[in-house]
């Protein structure tokens, strides 16, 4: 995050001698990202963050591939996916490529059992239903419907929640999410046409610290396979940090959406980045203002990218038959637009209500065997006119 921030207790000097009131040592952990070029933060842990004593056992959670090569608009109901008691078991991988997995959840129960850390991928996580607090090494964060939590790889985490109706749609990140750099000047300041700011953007505020000892069960995710660690030390050890590498959130409710006369394309909302894909949020917004305007969607050939689509809140203008945690699939090569009669109705209307998240990839997606458990017949036929 292109910001610093600082919590709990750190040397004036970075490198030097650091002890506790009980002149007990402090140990020094860089948190980096790309190398030694990327976001960092340096934490100070009561504990030497280092303490393996065993690893139990590891397993595949590689998704498994129903189409390699799609070229078939897919549409999936996302709520269909059943409710699971555990946190990682009840993620489901719908869609993936090189660059990203398309995953969603349903847990039942908070993740307190183990603590768990995705060495593979920067995670974000929508939280669609359900609310609760995201508990890190680096600090805990309160979260409701609407908020993104991004959690940059290598953050070990637990998750509170405060009851068992929870609905999470969740993209895993092979390269580093950022906010878009179109939207930063050459300091890393939004600027003012960003449609959000640093105020809108929420890192933790509330640190935690175990100084305890014993046997506490840590789940690796490296590789696509899940490594189960016990550590010595109890992993939330930080009493303070400061850098730029931490947890924080952004709500969709504090995205302002940029309009105009005419409709504007999609990167107008564009809301996160990395380097194989884009993240977007349409929110409600007043439609396009010039008197002959078409507030619909005009038909777009995404030559090059996949159009992921999900559905979260409010009537979504340009398609027919949508529900709440509905995933389309538009693939790149075939034009997409509005449903039959969606142009038409949209004309002379001042407002959407819409709430939805889209992705962008620039590789093509896979569509795994969890997608196809919930797939919505021929979507791909939906386009054509009823007779």
């Amino acid at each position: 995050m292109p910001r610093y921030h600082k919590l709990g207790n750190i040397p004036k000097k970075r490198h030097t001698i650091f002890k506790s009131p009980e002149d007990k040592f402090y140990y020094e952990e860089l948190f980096g990202t790309v190398g030694f070029d990327g976001m960092s933060s340096l934490l100070y842990h009561t504990q030497r963050p280092t303490q393996v004593k065993e690893v139990v056992k590891s397993y595949s959670v590689e998704p498994k591939v129903a189409v390699a090569k799609n070229m078939k608009s897919i549409s999936l109901k996302g709520f269909s996916v059943p409710p699971t008691a555990d946190f990682l078991e009840s993620r489901k991988t719908v869609l993936f490529n090189k660059d990203c997995h398309i995953v969603l959840a349903s847990p039942k129960k908070s993740l307190t059992e183990y603590f768990y850390k995705n060495t593979d991928s920067d995670e974000v996580i929508f939280i669609h239903e359900g609310t609760g607090k995201l508990r890190t090494h680096l600090g805990n964060i309160d979260f409701e419907y609407g908020d993104y939590l991004v959690i940059p790889r290598g953050m070990i985490y637990q998750i509170d929640f405060d009851t068992e109706k929870n609905r999470l749609f969740i993209v895993e990140s092979k390269s580093p999410i950022y906010t878009p750099k179109g939207y930063r000047n050459w300091f890393g300041q939004h600027l003012e046409h960003s449609p959000f700011c640093e105020r809108d953007l929420h890192p933790p505020t509330e640190l935690e610290t175990f100084d305890e000892t014993g046997d506490f069960l840590m789940k690796v995710k490296k590789e696509d396979m899940i490594h189960e660690y016990i550590y010595a030390a109890h992993p939330f050890s930080v009493v303070g940090y400061d850098g730029y590498n931490f947890p924080y959130k952004f709500s969709i409710h504090d995205f302002e959406p940029i309009t105009g006369r005419v409709h504007l394309p999609p990167p107008i909302h564009q809301t996160f980045e990395a380097a194989g894909f884009v993240i977007c949020s349409f929110v409600p917004r007043l439609y396009d203002y010039h008197p002959q305007a078409i507030p619909a969607p005009y038909h777009h050939s995404n030559i090059d990218s996949d159009e992921v689509l999900y559905y979260v809140d409010g009537d979504f203008m340009s398609r027919n038959n949508i529900d709440k945690g509905q995933i389309t699939l538009h693939p790149a090569g075939i034009p997409h637009g509005p449903h039959p009669g969606a142009m038409e109705r949209s004309i002379g209307h001042k407002e959407t209500e819409e709430l939805a998240v889209m992705v962008d990839t620039f590789a093509p997606l896979k569509v795994t065997e969890e997608a196809v458990k919930i797939q919505d017949g021929d979507y791909f036929q939906s386009w054509l006119e009823q007779e």
